[in-house]
């Protein structure tokens, strides 16, 4: 039984940092998914691939993970590099880029 540790990356849908400060330990697949032949559906045995669990800090997962023998492996965070622009930055004589319109 295997695990990822990482903490969540804000969605593109949204322009907060909701729910990207927790860290998550989710099991990795064990059983093959299957198509259902009928419906078309996925689905699988395993119960363990819907297991998440949420904690403070990174310490904390890792810290649960050794306690229950669960091998498991760190993702670290990306966490998004801002770029500084300012609306005055368009009109600059330096500019790099030539003016278009």
């Amino acid at each position: 039984m295997s695990a990822k540790i990482y903490r969540p990356s804000k969605t593109a849908m949204q322009s907060g940092k909701a729910k990207t400060n927790q860290w998550i330990l989710e099991f990795d697949q064990e059983m093959p998914r299957k198509i259902d032949p009928m419906m078309g559906y996925t689905s699988t045995g395993d119960m363990q691939q819907q297991v998440r669990l949420f904690f403070e800090s990174q310490e904390e997962a890792e810290a649960y993970a050794q306690r229950n023998n669960i091998e498991y492996r760190v993702m670290p965070p990306k966490d998004p590099v801002r770029q500084v622009v300012a609306y005055p930055d368009n009109f600059r004589y330096n500019r790099i880029q030539p003016w278009t319109h």
